[in-house]
């Protein structure tokens, strides 16, 4: 039986965590749906910087102009390619109260190239998986993108991607283990 790594910075409690990021961790834990969401325990022991990480994260989703489904889709995806459960687990019950469907979730897998997409949701799927296997976004796939999206959306699409895909690799990097639900 495999069991998981375990977490190379363990989750941070009040005297590592501070006052104010323990108050944060137990608020967001509580809207997470868990006792301990770790990503925020972990995180939270950087104190000030974890505080201007959340304010950046949160202008992006849940506070960017982006529709938060097309959001979530964003973030299901990048998951998906960064193979990160963390990610998944959390932004599948996102993703649900956004609107999407179970099936459109489970669909993320397959990709921009699943037939089921609309043209806005594939031209979307077409940039995360471009900007996350290769940097950048081609010409043929920013034009298209650009048919659905105003410049400040694009941007912002860019910035959402890049964020998820960070905390991604942050998140399987300090081996942050999964919550509980």
């Amino acid at each position: 039986m495999d069991s998981a790594p375990l977490p190379r910075v363990s989750p941070g409690r009040f005297a590592e965590l501070g006052p104010i990021n323990w108050v944060v961790w137990q608020v967001l834990s509580r809207a997470a749906g868990t006792e301990d969401a770790h990503l925020f325990s972990t995180l939270g022991r950087t104190r000030g910087l974890f505080r201007g990480w959340l304010h950046f994260s949160g202008k992006l989703m849940p506070g960017g102009r982006l529709p938060r489904a097309e959001a979530e889709l964003v973030i299901l995806r990048v998951a998906h390619l960064r193979d990160c459960d963390y990610e998944t687990d959390h932004h599948r019950r996102l993703g649900r109260k956004a609107g999407l469907t179970a099936v459109e979730i489970d669909r993320v897998g397959a990709g921009p190239e699943a037939e089921e997409w609309t043209p806005r949701q594939r031209a979307l799927l077409a940039a995360v998986d471009q900007l996350v296997s290769t940097r950048n976004v081609d010409d043929p796939a920013w034009t298209e993108l650009a048919t659905h999206y105003d410049e400040r959306l694009l941007i912002e699409i860019v910035l959402l991607i890049n964020q998820y895909e960070g905390l991604a690799s942050t998140i399987t990097t300090l081996r942050i283990e999964r919550d509980t639900f």
